[in-house]
């Protein structure tokens, strides 16, 4: 008898027996009969609190009780962001058994209500399931179930949204309408404004439509306003244009174009922060935008053919360009502002469940829901480590199952009871029933298993455990639909239905069962079959079961160490301490993968070691070098190389994506050198591999945009590109024994330092000093020797434009925060000396320039002559003065190791130690966002600058999110 059969009379016999039922029978897995889940952890009383940059409290509860093995992190984070009621008040919670209580025991009266349970006792067993689940951090809803749920009696429930727009006025004025609601309630929006009128177009008044452009303008205007005031964190918002509609290029360009006005006015001076008045003065910064794209055009892309551009009206033919240079414009703004992405139509919508109740236009502003206009999707998701056995090192399957079931019931209880910002939104999500289950802690998972992030094997594994919660998210809504039904508009939609259930099956083919454990895939094919001769009997409850969110602020409450589908961001991390400060520990991960490995203690021991006093594994003793790739981060280390390839983002993304009923939430960090074709080269492979949307971000793009440069024009001719190059000898031009000279004091992260520089008669520089406080005499030597070494060049007719280019965006401590408006963040004293000098001397139509130099010539008009001068070889003399300022004595060295004492108390020895201990708390956070990127945001909440996630935003000071999650 074939498997499908098997199952059929399995099925039916569940059938039989479930008709005489009421509801849904739940058994316990996680939680015991008779002990309450809060009585099987232990309890401590902590205090939770969030400071800004400045070391300023800005939130603060004391007497909080938690579990003992959830971390600081998770405590500041949730007391800070989740606990209710008017702080020093009695209703203020107190206890994480207040808030899980709050939400449990709310969603559980709904479902007896709703007539979910067969008994009230099957109720009970859910909220103690449910409440161990949560408690154990295996699971987490999205934050509007958290801030909501239990205190308002219709909560919103949902982070994700996407809006529709018609071309009239009015409907243009009630989306500003509807999104500043949701922003103001802390939820993301996303919204296609193809539909309005082209500004080629002409009205029936007379004249031509503004074009959608001209409204982002205010629809990004009120986002800006409403991101300060909002109730738990900044606006969320994704704008998407249609490329085939006739203002696709303005669209292209609107950020490039603002992005220009942006550095125009930091060269004048102003203060060029993310909420600074260089950016807060131009548009389209409160919104991340996406080119939807059919298969049609990327064929014509690969074909180097014609693309039209069609008018809204009646479609006629607006405009005719080849669809190559349309990419090429796609894929130059996105490499100088990080902007458009690309959602890939067609993919899209051969993927959609209810194409019969309309087509996908849009997503939600990270991207990972994709949905019909106006409906919305409620999050929540799986903390894969927590189901990876610590000793046998094998993932429990079952148990993941298990907590799928129990979770989607979860999500599907809260559609009907909860409240959506419009009616059509709130018709659509009862009708629909989109779900969004997803995980997070996949790299995690994936070292502990000893699996590079980027092979074969960890795609593979990747691609299973996917898949296993796709079928069983899918399982478990077929056998909700045959005790409450099908959702609204599934007979219609039948058809298309069980066609996307049949792709879902079938791409299992695609996963390489020789990199698997046996019996994991067999399991995944028998529950595909079960799940479609369920879903055939009875249909489905939900349209849509799962996506792949970033999970930012639920990440930190459920102690994640890595975030949605990410890999591990580095291998060391911070232990936030309970008095205050931060421990730095080498992941747990990277014990438990050499462990699965084989290495023995005393090598493991060694490794880990190595890896504390050097922040990589590169080197570390006893390490073979075919390991190497498992413990490859997104970030590259300070001192090593290695670090995971963009094309090994995208090829995870294509292994989960068949997976996944809506899509995910990703951001392929690229590097800084990489080229405007290579990100289109990129775009074509993301749509070949078959993922329903990209975004890509360039390392400091914003920082070093280079605007149409001369050197460009130069290349664009091709008399100068075939011209032979003369060879000219370099001469030294030396400064005269009197000159000008200024002198520039800096502070990185809390390290001083000067800068000197000597100048020629015409005000160019010549020569660079460079000295820094505290920090010895190995130090002080090595920047006498890289002074004496850039002032030579200098001397020698080397642009200073090159010498920019090549250290600007170099990665090392000393790093972070810096008192200078112009340099709010620098990753490196190189980064921030070059950064300094850009400024000071270049001129304003060289900034951009400076970043895209390709070769070094020799400058004759400063050749003067050869004579070989010696170079003072030390700095020495010349800074005794400003030492002298510092109060610093002789052969004083920075003693901070950046480890921290864990008392928290404050109490040090030395001024020295106060400044450590001041800075400690930061440092890490700032070391990431300086490799990360350096134009991030800053927070809302507490003032630190956020790191990507996904297609978002994160803090790692206080927890808040700029995404939905």
């Amino acid at each position: 008898m074939s498997e499908e059969m098997v199952a059929k009379n399995e099925i039916t016999q569940k059938e039989d027996y479930s008709k005489s039922l009421k509801g849904m029978k739940i058994r316990r897995y996680f939680s015991t009969e008779g002990i309450s889940p809060m009585d099987k952890l232990d309890w401590e009383t902590r205090i939770a609190k969030i400071v800004n940059e400045k070391k300023e409290i800005i939130f603060e509860q004391t007497d909080v009780e938690m579990p003992v093995t959830w971390s600081q992190m998770a405590t500041d984070v949730v007391v800070s962001k989740y606990f209710k009621g008017k702080m020093n008040s009695p209703e203020r919670e107190s206890s994480l058994k207040q808030l899980i209580s709050r939400v449990v025991a709310t969603i559980t009266r709904w479902g007896v209500d709703g007539g979910y349970f067969q008994t009230k006792e099957d109720g009970k067993v859910f909220a103690d399931e449910l409440s161990t689940l949560i408690l154990d951090q295996r699971v987490a809803f999205n934050s509007p179930v958290w801030f909501n749920v239990g205190v308002e009696k219709r909560p919103q429930c949902s982070a994700c949204f996407i809006n529709s727009v018609e071309d009239t006025m009015e409907s243009i004025m009630d989306l500003a309408k509807t999104e500043g609601m949701l922003f103001k309630f802390g939820s993301g929006a996303g919204s296609n404004l193809s539909p309005l009128r082209s500004s080629f177009e002409e009205m029936s008044t007379g004249g031509y439509a503004s074009g959608p452009v001209s409204f982002m303008k205010g629809y990004d205007a009120f986002a800006g306003v409403i991101k300060s005031g909002g109730k738990t964190r900044r606006a969320a918002k994704m704008v998407i244009l249609n490329a085939d509609h006739p203002d696709i290029l303005e669209f292209i360009d609107c950020k490039l174009h603002e992005e220009k006005k942006a550095q125009a006015l930091i060269q004048m001076g102003y203060d060029p922060s993310f909420n600074g008045e260089a950016y807060s003065s131009i548009f389209f910064q409160n919104a991340n935008h996406s080119v939807r794209v059919s298969s049609d055009f990327m064929k014509k892309v690969e074909d180097d053919s014609e693309w039209n551009t069609l008018a809204i009206t009646d479609r006629s033919v607006i405009g005719t360009m080849p669809a190559r240079k349309l990419m090429d414009k796609i894929s130059y703004a996105a490499w100088a502002t990080g902007d458009p992405g690309l959602q890939f139509d067609t993919t899209v919508n051969e993927w959609h469940t209810c194409p019969n109740s309309g087509r996908i236009n849009a997503s939600n502003p990270c991207s990972e829901f994709m949905f019909l206009d106006d409906s919305a999707c409620n999050l929540a998701s799986l903390n894969l480590l927590k189901f990876l056995h610590e000793k046998t090192q094998q993932f429990d399957r079952k148990a993941f199952r298990t907590a799928v079931r129990i979770v989607l019931l979860a999500m599907e209880i809260l559609v009907d009871n909860a409240s959506y910002p419009t009616e059509k939104i709130g018709i659509n999500s009862r009708k629909f029933r989109p779900l969004g289950l997803g995980y997070a802690n996949l790299g995690a998972l994936l070292m502990s298993l000893g699996l590079p992030y980027d092979s074969d094997g960890g795609r593979a594994y990747a691609a299973s455990v996917t898949a296993l919660m796709h079928g069983e998210a899918y399982r478990t809504s077929a056998e909700i639909a045959s005790l409450k039904g099908a959702f609204e508009e599934y007979e219609i939609n039948r058809e298309p239905f069980l066609r996307v259930m049949h792709k879902h099956a079938e791409a299992i083919n695609s996963i390489d069962s020789t990199l698997l454990p046996p019996e994991m895939l067999n399991e995944i094919r028998e529950l595909y079959t079960e799940m479609l001769v369920l879903g055939k009997a009875h249909g489905f409850r939900n349209s849509q079961v799962t996506v792949l969110a970033p999970t930012g602020t639920i990440a930190f409450m459920m102690d994640c160490d890595t975030t949605g589908i990410e890999p591990d961001i580095a291998l060391v991390k911070y232990k936030k301490l309970v008095g205050g400060g931060q421990l730095k520990i080498v992941n747990k991960t990277v014990s438990r993968a050499l462990k699965h490995l084989g290495y023995d203690e005393s090598t493991s021991q060694a490794i880990l070691e190595y890896i504390q006093k050097n922040d990589t594994i590169e080197g570390a003793p006893g390490l073979e070098n075919e390991h190497l790739a498992v413990f490859d981060c997104a970030l590259k280390p300070f001192n090593g190389d290695r670090s995971i390839q963009y094309m090994g983002h995208i090829k995870m993304m294509a292994a989960v994506q068949p997976f996944i009923s809506g899509a995910i939430s990703k951001t392929v960090n690229m590097s800084n050198d990489i080229t405007k074709e290579e990100i289109a080269t990129t775009y074509s492979k993301a749509w070949n591999l078959g993922l329903k949307a990209i975004a890509i971000y360039r390392d400091g793009c914003k920082a070093s945009q280079p605007l149409n440069t001369k050197q460009d024009k130069e290349k664009k001719n091709p008399e100068s590109a075939v011209a032979p190059r003369k060879i000219k000898r370099v001469l030294r031009k030396k400064l005269p024994d009197e000159r000008a000279a200024i002198t520039h004091k800096f502070s990185i992260g809390g390290h001083e330092g000067y800068i000197t520089v000597g100048m020629y008669k015409d005000g160019s520089p010549g020569e660079i000093f460079v000295v820094m406080s505290k920090e010895g005499s190995t130090i002080s030597g090595l920047m006498d020797a890289f002074a004496t070494s850039i002032s030579l060049a200098l001397q020698y007719g080397v642009p200073l434009k090159v010498l920019v280019r090549k250290f600007i965006h170099m990665r090392f401590e000393p790093s972070g925060f810096t008192p200078n408006q112009q340099i709010p963040i620098a990753k490196s004293i190189m980064d921030y000396i070059f950064r300094w000098l850009a400024f000071k001397f270049l001129p304003s139509d060289e900034l951009g320039q400076s970043a895209n130099m390709d070769e070094i010539e020799g400058n004759k008009s400063m050749g003067e002559t050869e004579e070989e001068n010696e170079f003072p070889s030390s700095f020495a003399e010349s800074a005794s003065n400003a030492l002298h300022e510092m109060e610093i004595p002789s052969g004083s060295t920075h003693a901070g190791n950046g480890n921290g004492n864990g008392n928290g108390n404050g109490n040090s020895h030395s001024k020295l130690n106060k400044v450590d201990s001041m800075l400690q708390q930061i440092q890490h956070e700032e070391q990431l966002v300086a490799i990360n990127q350096s134009d991030a945001p800053v927070c809302i909440e507490c003032g630190a600058i956020m790191v990507r996630n996904g297609s978002c935003y994160r803090c790692l000071g206080c927890g808040s999110t700029s995404g939905c999650s």
